[in-house]
This record gives structure tokens, C-alpha cells and sequence, in this order.
């Protein structure tokens, strides 16, 4: 899997246009993703995404019936707030907009900052994170969002259809939510494109319980067993968490994860059917095949879907998408698709002082060579991400870096730092993804608000209110703190250093520069409670977080600019 490529880095964009081009009878590419074309009666529009690398999911599963529309990240990240605010918008048909994904921080912030720019423009929009996985977090409101997306997705995209209300589609989607399980195995790792090794490895003869769809390993590795025995320990697993006074109708999912065969799910599905019957449970219209996959890792994930009469209607009803069809319905049923604007206006640019096209000019350089350090680094930070994470941080370094770089060569000549800095932001937000790549991106835009172009005169000191103004905002989003084993824990001490300085600026920022790369690589002892890397803790541990390695590596390279 994943041999054919071209350029690894454009696997999503490139892959993406090739499906489009596939299924252009019935959808429409906009930008971050797809929208179906709209039914004749407007409905409500579910917006389902997350990053490439899952499908069915997320583009697979848009059409009449399902999804309205699906934003695609790059692969294994968030979309950004851009692209989702862009496919909402395009797929709104007055009728107002929920969207939904898996429950990771980066997709709660870019989704979260989308629904604000959706609902300031009038468009009510309800947000609605799956949370099905019950072996990432004891807690129902901590869980990963997995294979249980299909049925939430579902439930609502049926709801839509039938004409419902947008707070009936909310509610049906929530209810859905909370009647969704799974629990999954991995045999084998997974491979981004153009990668020589897989993401992580599970020993031969071993399974990892309690994947995640990213690559992330399992919580826990047990030898590998039979058939009969893996759909045992999973009934039983997931039939511990049902839901109260569920009920005894339900919906199955047996999901393969990329390269297990439907041969291999299907004897998997004999021994969890016998044992669902076994148990009392009357199963309703069950699924067997890959529904929400992880590129080309090997195992499979059990989805029980606990009914009541509302969510059966809503699993048994018709859909017909590019991935999944149920009693389909002719295309005649769509009408013509009229194309919207979903672009985000920006300011007029304003000239630059002298002073500040003197500053201007550091920026563009500085920028460059993050962009440098960053693609000399990437491979690095991909390996320490990949310990407990998906090994993408340094692929979305330099994607938001060099997006940052081409939006300040892109800016009239006569732009001052400040504009810079908010080009360079956005760009750095659209394509980066993840968490680490919304935050840069808000913060690089906090940071230029303390920024006048107009200045005739910008003293040293207005580089510590922009730091800090940078740093706030990473805190305010990321909703992290010191000894979390985030960026923060580089940042935070850098900033805390350069405020309390009592030297010149050059020496001073040089100085809190090492002080944030030894803070970086002191989170090797520490143990994550933010972010992905959380329910995979002991797995982190001895290795430094590949966000404040790579912060701190970034404020060293911008230390040379002061001198």
C-alpha cells in the first residue's frame, strides 16, 4: 500500500483529484474537500471530515442519504478552519449546518474556529465529535471518534434526508453518539506515502488492542489468537461498555483497517454474530467490509450500534454514496449544482514605514529559513512524533512553514511585518493542519496584531509584546500548561526568559532561545496528559516532544536576526 505516489507530500491533493474526477456525475470538488450535489428540497447539511488516509472515509461517504459534504485534511490531520468553513459554506442549503468528526484536538479547534465564522455570518451550525472508542479513555467525553463515525455520520445524513429539523439532526446525531462502541486490533502498522518504514510495528505473533485510526499503537499488546477467540474478547469488550437500557436491537460493524481481508472479516463476523445472539442481542442490517480504514495497517475494529426505534429508521434508511450504497436511489433526484463563494476576505494591505520594511525584509528572510530548518529536521521530528503519536509533525512543519513562505512571496513588496505575519499565519493554518498547525498559524496572526506598519519607529521591546502575544494565544487555544509535554513547555520558559532579560535584545532572545531547546529536550522525561500522545503515555516517555523540539529549534534559528 501507499507504493504509488508521486510528489509524497501532494498524496492527498493528487488522490483527491483523481476521485473527483471519478465521481463528477455526483459530486463536486470545492476547496478542503467535496460536496454532494444538493436534493431538489434543500435539507440540512452534515459535514462530516478529518484527515486523508481513512476511506471510505470521509469523501467516501458523501451522497444522498449520508453526508452532504466531507473536508479532507492531509493525510492522518485536521483540515484546517479555512477548508472547513469553505465546504460548510458550499454545501449550505438554508437549512443550517451540523458538523461532524472524531473527538482529536486538532479537529475540535479548526472545526470549533469554522462553526464561529459560520454562525457570525447567520448560518447556524451545531457541532457534533464522535466518541466511540472505549479503549482510548475510560471517560465517555475523552474517547477517540473511530469506526464509530460511520453510525453517527449515518444516523444524521438519514435524518437530513427524511427533512428533519436542524435541532432534530443535532439531537438524533448526539443520540447516536451515545449508543456507539468499538474497540479494535492492529496486526501490523501502517506506511504514509513515500515512507521506507511503517509508522509503528507490532511484534510477529502479537496484536495491539485499542488502536486508533491514525497509526497510533495499541494501548496494550497480547498475543495474537484465533478467530473464534479475537471475536469473543471483542463482543465481550464492547458489550461491558453498552450503554444503559440500550436495549437488545443493534447495528454491527465489522471494519477492516486497510489490508485484512474481507475473507479474514467475514469469519470474524461468524463468531461475533454467534455470540451477539448468544448474548440475547436481535442484530439489525450488520456492515462486514472497510468502512473507516488506516491506509495500509492490518487489523479490524467491532462496532455495536445500540437502537431504539428513531435510530433504527435512521441505519435502515437508503443511502447512496461513491463507497457505500443501501437500497440506492436513482441520481434523477439531484438537481444542478450552482457554485458559491467560500472564500474568507482579507484586508487591504497597507505601505510600509521605512522602519518597518526594514523589518519587513528580516521576516521574509527568517521565514525562508525556518522553512530550511524545517525540511532539514522533518524526518527527525516525524520519528519522535511516531513513538506515541502519527508521525506527521514534521511533515506539517514544513508544509505550514512553506505555505508561510509562499504567501509572503506572494504579498506586494511594500508590505510591512505585520501583514506579513498575518499572511503567513493563515497560510501556515490552511495547510499545515493538526493541532500544531491551527495554533502556529493563530499565534503568528496574534503576534502581528502587536505590530504597527505604519510605525516610524519599532523599538526592541515590541518584539517581547509580540512573543508574548504569540505565546498567549498558544495558550488560550491549546488549552495546555507547563509540564504537559507540549510546545508550551519550550515556549513558555523562552518567553518567561526574553520578559525578565536584563540585556540588549540580541543577547537576551539568543540566551532564551537555549534555555527553550534544553526545556525541549527535558520533556523526554515527561509523560503527555494533552493531545493525541495522551492515552499512549508510557510509549512518549524517554523521548522528547517533537512540538517543543521543533519550537525550540525555530527560536534559535530566528536568534541569528538580532544580532
Amino acid at each position: 500500500m501507499t507504493k504509488l505516489f508521486n510528489d509524497p507530500a501532494e498524496f492527498a491533493e493528487d488522490q483527491l483529484e483523481g476521485f473527483l474526477d471519478l465521481y463528477s456525475d455526483r459530486l463536486v470538488g470545492v476547496p478542503g474537500g467535496v460536496i454532494s450535489l444538493p436534493p431538489k428540497e434543500p435539507q440540512v447539511a452534515v459535514i462530516v471530515g478529518g484527515g486523508s488516509g481513512h476511506y471510505p472515509a470521509f469523501a467516501g461517504l458523501v451522497g444522498p442519504g449520508f453526508a452532504s459534504g466531507a473536508v479532507v485534511g492531509n493525510i492522518f490531520t485536521s483540515p484546517s478552519a479555512a477548508h472547513v468553513y469553505s465546504v460548510a459554506k458550499a454545501a449550505d442549503q438554508g437549512k443550517g449546518v451540523v458538523l461532524t468528526f472524531g473527538n482529536y484536538q486538532g479537529d475540535n479547534i479548526n472545526f470549533g474556529i469554522a462553526a464561529k465564522m459560520l454562525n457570525n455570518e447567520g448560518i447556524d451550525t451545531r457541532i457534533v465529535v464522535v466518541k466511540d472508542d472505549i479503549a482510548s479513555a475510560p471517560e465517555f467525553d475523552k474517547r477517540r471518534g473511530i469506526a464509530g463515525d460511520f453510525t453517527v455520520f449515518k444516523a444524521m445524513g438519514a435524518a437530513a434526508a427524511a427533512g428533519k429539523s436542524l435541532d432534530e439532526v443535532e439531537r438524533i446525531g448526539n443520540l447516536a453518539n451515545e449508543r456507539t462502541r468499538t474497540l479494535g486490533v492492529a496486526f501490523s502498522g501502517c506506511t504514509m506515502p513515500g515512507a521506507a518504514d511503517p509508522l509503528f510495528s507490532v511484534a510477529e505473533g502479537q496484536m495491539g488492542v485499542g488502536l486508533g485510526i491514525h497509526g497510533e499503537p495499541g494501548i496494550r499488546d497480547e498475543a495474537r489468537t484465533s478467530a473464534d477467540q479475537l471475536g469473543t474478547m471483542l463482543t465481550k469488550a464492547v458489550l461491558a461498555d453498552a450503554p444503559e437500557d440500550a436495549g437488545a436491537r443493534v447495528g454491527v460493524i465489522i471494519n477492516g483497517l486497510g489490508t485484512t481481508k474481507y475473507e479474514e472479516l467475514f469469519l470474524l463476523y461468524r463468531t461475533i454474530a454467534r455470540q451477539l445472539r448468544e448474548a440475547g442481542y436481535e442484530i439489525v442490517d450488520p456492515e462486514v467490509g472497510e468502512l473507516v480504514t488506516s491506509l495500509d495497517m492490518g487489523g479490524v475494529s467491532l462496532t455495536v450500534f445500540w437502537l431504539d426505534d428513531e435510530l433504527e429508521t435512521a441505519w435502515k434508511a437508503p443511502a447512496y454514496t461513491c463507497a457505500y450504497r443501501k437500497d440506492p436511489r436513482p441520481l434523477g433526484t439531484q438537481s444542478s449544482y450552482t457554485a458559491k463563494s467560500a472564500t474568507v476576505a482579507e484586508e487591504d494591505l497597507v505601505a510600509a514605514s521605512p522602519a518597518a520594511a526594514a523589518l519587513a525584509e528580516k521576516v521574509r528572510k527568517a521565514a525562508a529559513d525556518v522553512a530550511a530548518l524545517m525540511r532539514e529536521q522533518e524526518q527527525y521530528l516525524g520519528e519522535i512524533d511516531a513513538y506515541a503519536g502519527d508521525g506527521d509533525h514534521g511533515r506539517g512543519m514544513v508544509r505550514g512553514a512553506e505555505a508561510a513562505v509562499e504567501a509572503i512571496e506572494q504579498a506586494p513588496q511594500d508590505a510591512g511585518p505585520s501583514q506579513l505575519l498575518k499572511l503567513a499565519g493563515r497560510a501556515w493554518a490552511m495547510m499545515a493542519g493538526g493541532t500544531s498547525g491551527v495554533l502556529w498559524g493563530a499565534s503568528l496572526e496574534a503576534a502581528a496584531n502587536t505590530l504597527d506598519d505604519a510605525a516610524e519607529r519599532l523599538a526592541p521591546e515590541q518584539a517581547i509584546v509580540a512573543v508574548q502575544a504569540f505565546t498567549d494565544s498558544m495558550v488560550t487555544l491549546g488549552g495546555a500548561e507547563i509540564g504537559d509535554k507540549t510546545l508550551l513547555d519550550s515556549l513558555l520558559p523562552f518567553a518567561q526568559s526574553l520578559a525578565n532579560a536584563q540585556d540588549d535584545l540580541p543577547v537576551a532572545w539568543k540566551q532564551a532561545a537555549e534555555v527553550a531547546v534544553q526545556k525541549a529536550e527535558e520533556t523526554a522525561a515527561l509523560s503527555p496528559k494533552k493531545g493525541r500522545a495522551r492515552p499512549l503515555a508510557e510509549k512518549s516517555v524517554g523521548h522528547p516532544d517533537p512540538g517543543a523540539t521543533s519550537m525550540g529549534m525555530i527560536l534559535r534559528q530566528l536568534g541569528t536576526y538580532f544580532s
